[in-house]
């Protein structure tokens, strides 16, 4: 009991502080800019924590470490690829969208930039990318409900629906009241605690192995399969496939809208150099260690974890490794991993409904007081969605991820990509590219065609798609190519 209380009380401490934040900011959001996109007031740190805590979620402390756990080594591949995936990012992508979107029309949502990038006066694009991201984030935010789910009842043995709905309570209470700010910091907050959280698990355990050497040597002799870079596959085509889907994971940066929108956030785009090398550091050290977490994991346990239950290998190695209190707080990372990304989620749904659905479809004139109580009710819809989607215990939390994952990057990244490089890039182009590839997803997944992850195929026919349209379709009109050069001079500049 004393052991449980400690632990209940770590992780008071920092829902407390989590709660207090989205209180504190429900008196500061005034207006839909405020709660959409934080009146583009972050700064460097701000921008590149809250960017990667939102990014990476729960299953960079669960999901990385039960696929190394099962397979070992050869899980660095997708951490190759999403680092490679992250700097292509910040690298070509962050600074080109903060002022695209400035120019087209101070866009405050993924779907608003495609209306006003191309003059869309139909609202076809905002409706149609709309769709998606509500499809999409429904998968990608169960996902998040899915580790909450098993954290609690992995710590405290509850119940796995009271541990899924304590996890969605919180992370919707913060959203709900403080908006974009309020999940701006808490991730800022969070993006720390799982920095050290992964850290700390994979080095305490080598030192009670008595060092990196002794460690290492313990692998090769009871889990020396895991010592394998490219795994073990029966044929060099089943090889090349799976390499090639872990790599690509990279390409789903390109469209993910809860990443995007930290870019276009930020107050300046000349602080965006600076948080690239931040995000870039964490997201090196922070893969690396989660990979260790399973393979260390492997030969630390005394037990063997099958199935979905090797996804908590980081919480039971935490609970055999630290006293209850400090297990608490580490245990809060996890938590903290599933809320920042969770919460940014179904932020951006929720701005996606009101500024793209509602306000095109509903009701056009409405004011921003309207438009924040719609998304606060949305938050509340896409919430309850996804606790139905989660409510099975046996889901794979990285497998979930996978796929929204893959939606949104062939869907979106293709189109973002190319709207930010291409002048000649049409409406019908766009339209094309987000439906080719946000469909590709949604069929490929169901056949699985080769065993190739289906954002390489769904990403290819959508680059392809804009390509094709937007040459045959008639060339973009002088007020969409010229703010398209003064977006470019702003990058310049």
């Amino acid at each position: 009991m004393h052991s449980q209380l400690s632990i209940i009380i770590a992780f008071a401490v920092y829902l407390g502080l989590m709660m207090y934040i989205g209180m504190y900011y429900y008196r500061r959001s005034k207006k839909l800019s405020d709660y959409i996109l934080g009146g583009r007031q972050l700064g460097p740190w701000i921008t590149s924590m809250s960017a990667e805590a939102s990014d990476m979620s729960g299953w960079m402390l669960m999901g990385l470490p039960g696929f190394a756990y099962t397979t070992g080594i050869s899980a660095i591949w997708i951490a190759i690829g999403l680092a490679g995936g992250t700097y292509l990012n910040w690298a070509f992508v962050s600074k080109r969208l903060r002022n695209h979107t400035e120019v087209a029309n101070d866009s405050l949502t993924i779907p608003d930039y495609f209306k006003n990038r191309f003059h869309d006066t139909s609202k076809i694009l905002p409706i149609i990318s709309a769709i998606f991201i509500v499809i999409f984030f429904l998968i990608y935010t169960a996902s998040g409900f899915v580790a909450g789910g098993k954290l609690f009842t992995t710590i405290f043995g509850l119940d796995y629906t009271t541990s899924l709905l304590i996890t969605a309570g919180v992370v919707v209470f913060y959203t709900f009241l403080g908006g974009f700010l309020a999940v701006s910091w808490t991730d800022f907050i969070q993006g720390m605690m799982m920095f050290f959280a992964i850290l700390v698990v994979p080095v305490t355990a080598v030192a009670l192995m008595h060092g990196p050497f002794d460690t290492a040597s313990l692998i090769a002799h009871e889990f020396p399969s895991g010592l394998t870079l490219f795994g073990a596959y029966p044929t060099v085509s089943a090889l090349v496939i799976a390499t090639i889907s872990s790599l690509a994971w990279g390409l789903g940066y390109f469209g993910q809208p809860h990443i995007l929108v930290r870019f276009m956030a930020i107050s300046d785009a000349k602080e965006l150099k600076k948080a690239t090398h931040i995000a870039m550091t964490w997201v090196i050290i922070s893969l690396s260690a989660a990979v260790s977490v399973g393979l260390v994991g492997h030969v630390f346990l005394s037990k063997t974890l099958l199935g979905p239950e090797s996804e908590t290998v980081f919480l039971v190695m935490t609970e055999q490794i630290f006293p209850t209190f400090v297990a608490g707080l580490i245990c809060s990372a996890v938590l903290a991993a599933i809320m920042s990304t969770a919460s940014a989620q179904l932020l951006v749904t929720a701005s996606s409904v009101s500024q793209d659905l509602y306000r095109n479809l509903v009701h056009k004139k409405a004011t921003d007081k309207e438009l924040i109580f719609v998304s606060r009710a949305i938050v509340l819809l896409v919430a309850l969605g996804s606790i139905i989607i989660a409510l099975n215990p046996d889901s794979y939390i990285l497998r979930m991820v996978a796929y929204a994952w893959a939606g949104f990057g062939a869907a979106f990244g293709p189109a973002i990509l190319i709207s930010l490089f291409w002048r000649r890039m049409t409406r019908y182009g766009c339209i094309a590219g987000i439906i080719v590839g946000g469909l590709t997803v949604l069929i490929w997944k169901q056949f699985a065609w080769f065993g190739l992850y289906e954002i390489v195929p769904a990403f290819l026919f959508s680059c392809l798609a804009i390509l094709i349209v937007s040459l045959l379709d008639k060339k973009p009109d002088s007020l969409i190519t010229n703010d398209f050069d003064k977006a470019q001079k702003l990058h310049i500049l």
